[in-house]
């Protein structure tokens, strides 16, 4: 009679999670705390980001704590290159932790594939609005949600992967080799990423499954799949039309208004009166998959896809009447925000102070322009078609100029294999007890189209703590504790699933 072959030691979903929780209770919250604190902006934010040390002081904290955590077989490095100037590329955190039989004499995968997981530990700005009782370097824990900039986009990102693979080591199950790549350019576009990638593509090794811990929740009470992120083009555009500032009753009606023109050209890009950008070919075709999951989606999540938002209100003979969104349907709210390009202004240069603002014809007008683009459109060529777009021709041949900052090519996932789901849905269902909800995300990951490219065969476990109002990039912005934790565990359960 031949033995009887040993099989997997199952996973235990209670005690997986109650590892978990005791991480998070224990060191990850109090460390989360510490880097909150921290105002380690990204380099697009802070020039002298090298100078001041804010992005390698939150760095060698997480790798300090990685290593007090003493995972069997863990190694890593604080990892740096320069440019072809010399000039020193925002560090990487990297480290790795061996394939690993389980303790019931199950052996490693035989695939010899790797499971990656990936993070960022740079910052957006404070931007203004916070509560009176909170602030962006000020952490706070109210009602089971950690606040302060960064925790939640995605600082956690980190402490949970170590985590998840603590949780694995100490239910004995076997597992995959694991990386984990954790970078300091995210916010800025990820510029200095792919040099690393390049550097690091034989220690990363096959790539057969991606963690990304930077991404969105429709809500708190399942797991949540991206099954895609939008690109982005980002610039800047400047109207002039005077070389200093003139009195505005010499000069108004004379002298073309640069806000004017600014208007004019924008128009060429925009229509005002629905925000339906013109040009065709910043627009894609919905795949048919994800038309069928926005749908399955929307009977989810309902009204809530944009009742999340902290709409602006008025009283309205003696009822509050609050702002509108631009479409009330959910399954199009969901392809707006995923599918469909969008312009947005995010600052905005040449106007003095509300309380300084004198009787001047201002000589120039500048915006930021931040372009959202559809997963499936190439985002450096949109750029180019954006700049000749807005500044042929100019009116009153004003100067006008558009100078790029950013282009990052959106992502669509790979399809989904057996296994990969049938893991999604036993993690979703054993540590939130509702299946696993898939959705598109408005924001850019740079690295996730990278890492598609990359290794195509890979399955993407795109997930994150962003749900609800928890704001990310603006006031108030939250880690929700109690979902942090599920999803880390959940983590854990996908790694422990990869054939």
């Amino acid at each position: 009679m031949n033995a009887r072959l040993p099989q997997p030691l199952p996973l235990e979903p209670q005690a997986l999670q109650s590892h978990v929780n005791a991480a998070w209770s224990g060191t990850i919250v109090p460390e989360l705390q510490r880097y909150i604190e921290v105002p380690a902006k990204s380099p697009a934010f802070d020039t002298d980001w090298a100078a001041h040390g804010l992005l390698d002081r939150v760095l060698h904290s997480a790798a300090d704590w990685v290593q007090a955590q003493q995972v069997p077989g863990l190694t890593l490095e604080v990892i740096r290159l320069n440019d072809a100037q010399g000039v020193p590329r925002t560090p990487v955190l990297f480290f790795e932790v061996p394939a690993s039989a389980g303790q019931d004499g199950t052996p490693a995968p035989a695939s010899g594939q790797t499971a990656l997981m990936y993070g960022h530990l740079d910052k957006q700005p404070e931007f203004t609005g916070w509560r009176s009782d909170l602030g962006p370097w000020t952490p706070k824990i109210v009602d089971g949600k950690l606040y302060g900039r960064g925790g939640a986009d995605d600082g956690y990102a980190v402490y949970a992967s170590i985590a998840a693979v603590q949780a694995l080591k100490a239910q004995g199950v076997a597992h995959p080799r694991i990386v984990g790549l954790v970078e300091t350019c995210e916010e800025s576009g990820s510029g200095d990423l792919l040099p690393y990638v390049d550097a690091l593509r034989t220690r990363l090794g096959d790539v057969g499954l991606v963690i990304c811990l930077d991404s969105g929740a429709g809500n708190y009470d399942q797991l949540w799949l991206t099954t895609s992120l939008r690109g982005m083009a980002s610039g800047v555009l400047k109207v002039e039309v005077l070389t200093e500032g003139v009195h505005s009753g010499d000069a108004s009606g004379l002298v073309p208004s640069s806000f004017r023109i600014m208007r004019q050209v924008l128009d060429r890009l925009e229509d005002s009166a629905t925000g339906r950008l013109l040009p065709a070919s910043f627009h894609c075709e919905v795949p048919t998959e994800r038309v069928a999951q926005a749908k399955a989606t929307a009977a989810i999540l309902g009204d809530e896809i944009y009742k999340r938002f902290p709409w602006a209100h008025h009283d309205c003979g003696g009822s509050s009447v609050f702002a509108l969104p631009t479409n009330t349907d959910p399954v199009d709210a969901l392809l707006t925000r995923t599918w469909r390009p969008t312009l947005s202004v995010t600052g905005a240069d040449g106007f003095p102070e509300l309380r300084n603002a004198g009787n001047v014809l201002r000589p120039y007008t500048a915006f930021k322009l931040s372009l959202r683009l559809p997963p499936l459109v190439d985002a450096p060529q949109a750029v180019q078609q954006l700049k000749a777009l807005l500044e042929d021709n100019a009116p009153y041949q004003a100067r006008v100029t558009f100078e790029g900052e950013g282009a990052a090519s959106g992502w669509n996932a790979p399809t989904t294999t057996p296994w990969f789901e049938a893991a999604l849905q036993d993690a979703s269902q054993a540590h939130f007890g509702a299946g696993c909800g898939t959705i598109g995300q408005g924001g850019t990951i740079p690295l996730m189209n990278m890492l598609s490219q990359g290794f195509p065969a890979a399955q993407m476990m795109v997930c994150g703590v962003l749900g609800p109002k928890s704001n990310a990039h603006g006031p108030n912005e939250f880690l929700h504790l109690d979902y942090a934790q599920r999803l880390t565990a959940s983590v854990a359960q996908v790694i422990a699933r990869m054939p």
